[in-house]
């Protein structure tokens, strides 16, 4: 049986050249501007790390400055990103980096998986975009046009189903060119091959061989498992100062709390407004 995708790489990085994203991270793709900015990525969307992204390598422009850094400093910084388990886990691994290789981002897969907060994808990112090592770094957009152009309705939220893409992937994945290729599905599958709502198939450059297309289901990509789409709460909780200082900076309710390991404002009681649930956004 024919892998659809073998049919892909070519006419994708030809669409990827002419509409690539201009990411910052992308202009100078060296491994530690690309581990931030695909940690910053994880669960927000690209136009939100921007301005971020710039802040952060302005103020820690090296993984010596990160690992040296105040964590005060960190996590003002990081104030309004969320999820500030991210930035503790970037501070982490770039001490690993300067007390185990060296200062130097290691270049092995499994040595930059073994970092904290690397996970399989964040992993292959940095390692076939800064490094040009063919792995697929593969994620919801990944799974989802594979699904699609493969006519495949295996569920892609299941390990199996992973591993059966992420397989179907690694063998077309270009050797001379893994990191345009990983970054142009990304941008594909964010740009065109949409999650939700139509895709938009005619300007796809794999329209004329998309399996799903052709069998008059563009929208295909089957998950037995819906995903949480998540939601809001909302509450009030009480807070008391030592100098200018939370009582409770360090903890995990930072996680759990906007705003908490932050300087506060004047009240002291504040109404909170989190997000739960939901997915990788790109």
């Amino acid at each position: 049986m024919v892998n659809t995708l073998s049919f892909l790489p070519i006419p994708l990085l030809q669409w990827y050249g002419e509409h690539a994203r201009d990411l910052p991270w992308r202009r100078e793709p060296t491994p530690y501007r690309v581990w931030v900015s695909e940690i910053m990525l994880q669960q927000t969307r690209v136009a939100a790390v921007l301005g971020y992204f710039a802040k952060f390598m302005d103020a820690f422009p090296t993984v010596q400055d990160l690992a040296a850094a105040p964590e005060d400093q960190l996590m003002k910084l990081w104030q309004g990103l969320g999820y500030y388990s991210r930035a503790r886990n970037l501070q982490k691994a770039a001490r690993q980096i300067v007390d185990t290789f060296g200062g130097a981002f290691p270049t092995d897969y499994g040595d930059i998986r073994s970092l904290a907060g690397v996970g399989d994808y964040t992993a292959a990112a940095i390692a076939s975009i800064s490094f040009g090592q063919p792995v697929p770094a593969v994620d919801g957009n990944l799974l989802r046009v594979a699904a699609r152009v493969m006519g495949d309705d295996t569920d892609i939220t299941t390990t199996q189903g992973k591993r059966h893409f992420t397989a179907a992937l690694q063998e077309i994945i270009p050797l001379d060119f893994p990191g345009q290729f990983n970054q142009a599905m990304m941008d594909l599958g964010a740009m065109v091959c949409l999650p939700n709502g139509a895709p938009l198939c005619q300007q796809c450059p794999a329209e004329a061989f998309c399996q799903a297309r052709k069998q008059g289901e563009p929208k295909t990509c089957r998950s037995a498992r819906p995903r949480s789409p998540g939601g809001w709460k909302s509450g009030w909780f009480f807070c008391s100062f030592v100098g200018e200082r939370w009582p409770f900076d360090g903890g995990r309710a930072r996680d759990s709390w906007p705003g908490c390991g932050s300087t506060p404002m004047s009240w002291p009681r504040r109404r909170a407004l989190w997000r739960t649930g939901g997915s990788r956004e790109r």
